[in-house]
């Protein structure tokens, strides 16, 4: 539907500070309770066993169910799933932080988990539809770019100080006043423009394959983690995902009202962004929880020195998203942005392969944090907006929900392949220097950051490859100040070659 003046509405800038801060709780819950966890398993007893469905059963319910949230995001309304979101995620940590036992915990987590899948998406979609104008656009995911990258190392920040000083049930009571904040906010200050609804029925089948396709491909990363890659759990799991998941491309094919368009995805820019944003978070995730360890075991760093440690990388980010992103956005070709700033992030996370056991912060970590925030900053801005760019307003839920699948899948996936990476190198270092080591805690130390170390090239060869794939996939041009002309298919990978405008959703 053509929009040659389109409505602007004036509240739109106090609706980002509660559409920000709604994504900041999502993103952060990601990596806040992983500090307080050690904590938490000793208070409720929890088995070593168990202690992983802490992490597992959020990333299940999250990922499994984003599409689905996206979706319902598009039929009911956006706002109106935004607040859903924020009094069911509110509720949901509540119950968390009351938890008496692990049963307790776990089901508060995987609740979560499906409220911010309902939330995640809406507020993506939300941004999308508010901000249509060029310059304005690039600010505002500028600023929601700055949030999604660096909410995961103010989680790790916020843990180690909430642990530290009063209790770990206070990662999961922290997220209540935010969303009583973020869900006044929203009732006053949204405005989600007229017809960008979708009135089509609910995919049934769709949310059946979708989510089960996706669960059991995140379920089967963990499975691999804890039980090997050969183990016949992981193979059935990796092998029922994908029966599931081609089961549903086949579904979406036919249906007259799929629940995630095909178009939205064989687009060449957005189908460039979903795997260069996946594989970065791939890397970035697995990091995050190597450093935790690193600082925190070999180093000696109390929790809440830990979480500083990590101040510059959002300083890094905020500054490239900020900086950097919003101010060339309206100037060159996204993948031009992006593919360098994976490529500054792999060059951060190559000075990080260095670390032994007597690195110093100031001479190695640092830079390191530094060039990864950068980087990682840099390209996340431009392929959040690019990912919503050229979809009709009624499917901007179903393309926002597309990124934070992308980013969850490629989270799990992170976690479980380079704890796995790094468990196997410490491991083999270990038994092959067991008979020359004169103190064995040394060499347990030593054995677990050649671990590490081993993973972080691994990491740092993912980020080279997103580096690759967004400057080969991503192909629009550099963005103008006019709106694109409406057409049948508008957005749909004509006009590729084109200079594409940003900032548009409407066709």
């Amino acid at each position: 539907m053509p929009e040659t003046a389109p409505h602007v509405d004036p509240r739109r800038w106090k609706a980002l500070v509660f559409i920000a801060l709604a994504q900041l709780m999502v993103v952060l819950d990601a990596t806040i309770v992983n500090i307080a966890l050690p904590h938490a398993q000793e208070a409720l007893d929890i088995s070593e066993g168990n202690k992983q469905w802490v992490i597992t059963a959020y990333a299940l319910a999250f990922g499994g169910l984003l599409l689905f949230g996206g979706r319902l995001a598009d039929l009911l309304g956006r706002k109106k799933t935004f607040v859903i979101g924020l009094i069911g995620f509110a509720a949901a940590s509540a119950f968390g932080g009351a938890a008496v036992n692990a049963p307790m915990l776990l089901a508060a987590r995987a609740l979560q988990g499906v409220f911010g899948a309902l939330l995640a998406p809406s507020a993506l979609s939300l941004l999308a539809v508010t901000f249509t104008e060029v310059k304005e656009r690039a600010k505002a995911f500028g600023i929601f770019g700055a949030i999604a990258g660096g909410g995961g190392a103010v989680g790790l920040i916020l843990g180690g100080v909430l642990t530290q000083y009063m209790n770990w049930r206070w990662t999961f009571f922290v997220n209540i006043p935010i969303a009583v904040i973020a869900t006044v906010g929203a009732i006053a200050y949204i405005h989600e423009p007229e017809g960008s609804r979708n009135p089509a029925k609910l995919d049934i089948p769709g949310v059946i394959l979708a989510t089960t396709g996706l669960v059991s491909l995140v379920y089967g990363f963990t499975r691999a983690e804890s039980e090997g890659w050969k183990a016949t759990s992981t193979l059935v799991l990796f092998a029922a995902a994908a029966v599931l998941l081609i089961a549903f491309v086949v579904v979406e094919g036919k249906v007259r009202a799929p629940l995630l368009p095909l178009r939205v995805v064989t687009d060449r820019n957005r189908a460039g962004v979903y795997a260069s944003l996946g594989m970065a978070v791939i890397g970035m995730f697995g990091l995050f929880l190597f450093l935790t360890y690193y600082l925190q075991i070999v180093k000696g760093y109390s929790p809440v020195k830990t979480g500083l440690a990590f101040l510059p990388m959002i300083a890094g980010m905020i500054t490239g998203s900020t900086q950097i992103g919003t101010r060339l956005m309206n100037r060159v070709p996204a993948r031009l942005l992006m593919g360098p700033g994976f490529a500054v992030a792999a060059i951060g996370m190559l000075l990080l392969t260095q670390i032994d056991l007597n690195t110093s912060y100031a001479a190695l970590i640092l830079p390191g944090f530094l060039l990864m925030g950068l980087g990682m900053g840099t390209a996340f801005m431009p392929g959040m907006s690019l990912a919503t760019y050229g979809v009709q307003p009624q499917d901007a839920g179903v393309a926002s929900a597309m990124i934070n699948t992308s980013q969850q899948v490629g989270g799990a996936i992170g976690t479980a392949l380079l704890n796995t990476i790094a468990a196997s190198a410490t491991t083999s270092y270990g038994k092959s220097h067991l008979a020359e080591a004169r103190n064995l805690e040394h060499l347990k130390l030593e054995s677990m950051v050649h671990g590490y170390s081993v993973a972080i090239w691994w990491a740092f060869g993912i980020l080279l490859l997103a580096s690759v794939v967004a400057t080969v996939m991503i192909n629009a041009g550099r963005p103008s100040h006019h709106q694109p002309a409406a057409g049948s298919g508008g957005g749909e990978g004509k006009g590729a070659e084109q200079d594409v405008p940003v900032p548009v959703m409407a066709h």
